[in-house]
């Protein structure tokens, strides 16, 4: 017969603390599955198709852009996120072709895309964001064709 308490209590038996055991478990596993489905929901996705044929070129293309010695930065200005690229000389740069993604580190739903235009000192384009971490995913076709690539750190706080 089990235990029971002095004051004629109700008996733990094996079949409760089975049941615990299995309700423990089963919250804990539980957990685990609502916290994986979220991390896969709210990846971005792949930054390349195929990592090793990436990898191949790596070097090659690294040294092309670091040749053309240029620096980035953005920022937002009131309502217009403000892309400078400059020349080694600190001139900015026309690039012949600019493809951008602004968003969340984290998840791929907020991304957008802005509509630069080079206004002969920076990039400009209009943007409305919420405080917080953006990610602007850079990719700039030279005048002579080489592919420049750069992803730029925001931290918005107003």
């Amino acid at each position: 017969m089990g235990q029971s308490d002095a004051k004629g209590g109700r008996e733990i038996t094996g079949k409760h603390v089975l049941i615990g055991f299995v309700a423990a478990f089963a919250l804990i596993i539980g957990v685990n599955v609502l916290m994986a489905v979220q991390a896969v929901r709210t990846f971005p996705g792949l930054e390349v198709k195929n990592g090793y044929v990436a990898s191949q070129t790596f070097n090659e293309r690294k040294a092309a852009q670091e040749a053309l010695g240029w620096t980035t930065s953005a920022e937002l200005v009131g309502s217009e996120l403000v892309l400078s690229i400059n020349g080694p000389d600190g001139h900015p740069v026309e690039v012949r072709e600019l493809n951008a993604t602004l968003g969340r580190p984290t998840e791929a739903k907020d991304d957008r895309e802005p509509a630069f235009v080079f206004n002969g000192q920076a990039y400009v384009a209009p943007m409305e964001l919420h405080d917080g971490n953006w990610d602007l995913r850079l990719v700039a076709i030279a005048q002579d064709g080489t592919v420049f690539q750069q992803r730029l750190k925001l931290h918005i706080k107003r």
